[in-house]
């Protein structure tokens, strides 16, 4: 357990970070399902809507440090190319 000032507030503050981070988290997950769902559905033009909503949310996370750039990038690159493959 923290016992010095500074380590009870960094604690704090990690605590309010982390209930940040998880619900930054969750929206990413949540536009990426999004996508998927819409890929499984095969419907091209509610994907690519889905892609383009999704898009700046995943970049989102990359700025918050939630996600690593390389990572966003593969996810977007994947999932257009998923994407383009419906027509």
């Amino acid at each position: 357990m923290a016992n010095t000032p500074q380590s009870k507030k960094r604690a704090r503050q990690n605590e309010r970070r982390y209930e940040i981070n998880k619900a930054r988290r969750s929206r990413i997950r949540t536009y990426l399902r999004r996508v998927e769902e819409a890929i499984a559905s095969g419907d091209q033009a509610a994907a690519k809507e889905a892609l383009h909503a999704a898009e700046p949310e995943i970049m989102r996370g990359v700025t918050k440090g939630i996600l690593h750039k390389n990572t966003a990038a593969r996810k977007v690159s994947r999932l257009s190319s998923r994407v383009k493959s419906l027509a």
